[in-house]
């Protein structure tokens, strides 16, 4: 998998002028959902490099991550005669960039796309690394490739379009990225005041987690090793997003994975005595700022059997990724039934 050009900018007209000119297409295509074409496409739509460009809109939100909004995109790029030698640009959060470059990757096999992401969340995860996919039968990302994009252009203009709980869904992947890389970008992304919050200090702290993920992805591109480091706070995390689906209350993705971390450092303070201070003032962040989820022992039962759908486990045992301090990584730690009760037990009994 080749690597991926990642641009940060001030100054999106000149920098996606600048991609698409090194790029060779017959014809451009724009991919928003109804959210983005409201919020964001304004922003771009008058670029004269954009001039040419048709307009390909998919419902909003995670249920519409599926096959349907995948047909959207296949019948849009058929009926406007799109071929392999055309050019798609993602617009979007996760959802957008995820799904358009799954669509991207398998249209007569592949055609290139450019990813523009919109959210926090997609800034600093989905739109790098080149996972691509959809959800499919209530599984997260279930089905999909990886492939990457030709340019990722992350600008912070689009950050000012977010409410808080969308900031913080990407913040939660910000403070996972901390946490699997070194004490001082952690207590950075703690001490960050949300009251005023200062984007030109937000900027700096993406960077720093682009980094981090992409040095992982960099090393292992096809997550058969220490790529697994990602998928911290994200085995009970998906659980907990499906079975939100599932109650057709769904919880945003970063809310999932900050509600999946509490469970897994506490799991790591079980099994690699990672630090219970440090376990006890991230849980203190989370709880601040993102509230709890509210289950009982009466959903054990269905969050357990979603994790064993999990794409890390291996003939079906249960792997986790976990930490015996910030910085320090264990992948392929297993897990039983009655372990993971027990992390759900202190999950309710911290007030989660």
């Amino acid at each position: 998998m080749q690597k991926q050009e990642v641009l940060f900018t001030h100054n999106i007209e000149k920098d996606l002028e600048k991609v698409l000119f090194r790029c060779t297409y017959d014809k451009l295509f724009l991919l928003t959902d109804e959210s983005t074409l409201k919020f964001c496409a304004p922003i771009v739509q008058n670029f004269e490099c954009l001039k040419n460009a048709d307009i390909i809109t998919i419902p909003t939100g995670d249920l519409n991550k599926n096959l349907q909004s995948m047909q959207i995109v296949w019948n849009a790029l058929d009926k406007m005669k799109a071929s392999r030698r055309s050019l798609m640009i993602n617009l979007g959060g996760g959802m957008v960039t995820d799904l358009g470059g799954f669509a991207a990757s398998t249209f007569k096999r592949g055609i290139p796309f450019v990813n523009i992401p919109t959210t926090l969340l997609a800034m600093v995860d989905a739109s790098v690394g080149g996972k691509t996919g959809i959800n499919f039968n209530g599984l997260k990302n279930e089905i999909g490739v990886f492939n990457t994009a030709e340019s990722v252009i992350i600008c912070p203009d689009f950050l000012k379009t977010l409410d808080t709980q969308n900031l913080f869904s990407g913040y939660a992947e910000m403070l996972k990225h901390g946490l699997i890389s070194n004490v001082k970008h952690w207590a950075e992304l703690l001490n960050f005041d949300w009251n005023k919050p200062d984007y030109k200090e937000l900027l700096s702290l993406i960077e720093q987690s682009v980094l981090v993920k992409e040095k992982i992805v960099e090393e292992d591109p096809h997550e058969h090793g220490i790529r697994k480091a990602l998928n911290f706070g994200h085995t009970i995390g998906h659980a907990f997003e499906s079975w939100s689906m599932e109650r057709n209350h769904p919880i945003l993705h970063g809310y999932a994975v900050a509600f999946g971390l509490v469970c897994e450092l506490y799991f790591s303070y079980l099994r690699l005595k990672f630090p219970q201070d440090k376990l006890q003032q991230t849980n203190l962040f989370i709880k601040e700022h993102y509230g709890t989820l509210g289950i009982t022992c009466k959903q054990y039962d269905k969050l357990y059997e979603l994790i064993t759908h999990d794409k890390k486990n291996t003939n079906g045992v249960i792997n986790f990724t976990l930490l015996s301090d910030i910085g320090d990584v264990h992948i392929n730690q297993q897990a039983d039934k009655k372990e993971i009760f027990e992390i759900f037990d202190f999950f309710q009994d911290a007030g989660f």
